[in-house]
């Protein structure tokens, strides 16, 4: 399948790339990418990590990092790419796209969330670090590269939909799908995608499922496992590609899994 926002040599960056959305996003988008590509697979997982890479065709160029991203700062970002690049340069490549799929979920009551530091670890995970990599990615494939930018945030039905005990979960959604718009209007000539996955059976579904404590939802996500509507990680990830393909989105426009091309 030819797919003109993963053609040519591209770099391909993925967060949370050692499970789930993340493994598959690794997996699908490698497969697709032609003969000089590079891949950047972060997460904490390193063994998982690669495992992954040993999937990828050998034709792409397959980095595996161990990293924390929660603690990562702009210096071990920038590192860890133009370490990936060492041997080509900057100007290789046609085009970059960075996929910021890492994301955690915890359940707790918002009377709860007294601690500011509770905050800022949360948010230091799942908003400041994908803002930040943002920033480095397009500082060091500035306008002089002459390379083309494809931006995906991999966000949530509940960045529209509020439910009890996902104060931390829905907040950053929000946030994070706000940026990229504001990054969109700053950054004209970058395509940036809000994906929404749907309900994809991955760990942190399963997690969600028995910690939830909103009963209705609660009750909502068994009967999704118990009717098999639970997609799998390679539906969910062959729509994002088909997304992709079709391209009627405008820049950082939310697209759902179930939305019609």
């Amino acid at each position: 399948m030819s797919v003109e926002a993963l053609s040519g040599k591209v770099f391909l960056v993925v967060t949370g790339a050692s499970r789930g959305i993340g493994r598959q996003i690794a997996l699908t988008f490698g497969s697709l990418l032609e003969k000089g590509s590079h891949m950047l697979l972060l997460a904490r997982d390193l063994n998982a990590l690669c495992e992954v890479k040993k999937s990828i065709p050998p034709i792409v160029n397959v980095d595996a990092v161990r990293m924390d991203l929660s603690k990562a700062t702009k210096t071990d970002l920038e590192e860890a790419i133009l370490k990936t690049l060492k041997g080509t340069t900057l100007e290789a490549f046609d085009r970059v796209v960075l996929v910021h799929n890492v994301g955690t979920n915890e359940q707790k009551l918002l009377n709860e969330l007294t601690d500011v530091s509770d905050w800022r670890t949360y948010y230091d995970l799942n908003f400041f670090l994908p803002a930040v990599l943002n920033a480095v990615v397009m500082n060091l494939f500035d306008s002089k590269t002459n390379t083309k930018k494809v931006i995906i945030n991999i966000t949530s039905f509940t960045a529209i939909q509020a439910l009890i005990g996902t104060g931390y979960y829905c907040t950053v959604k929000v946030a994070r799908e706000m940026y990229f718009k504001v990054f969109a209007l700053e950054n004209p000539d970058v395509d940036v995608l809000n994906y929404s996955p749907g309900p994809v059976d991955t760990d942190l579904f399963t997690f969600v499922v028995e910690t939830s404590i909103d009963p209705v939802h609660k009750e909502h996500l068994r009967e999704l496992q118990k009717n098999k509507i639970v997609l799998s990680p390679e539906q969910s990830i062959n729509r994002l590609v088909e997304v992709l393909k079709a391209h009627k989105y405008k820049s950082a426009e939310r697209v759902d899994y179930y939305d019609p091309l």
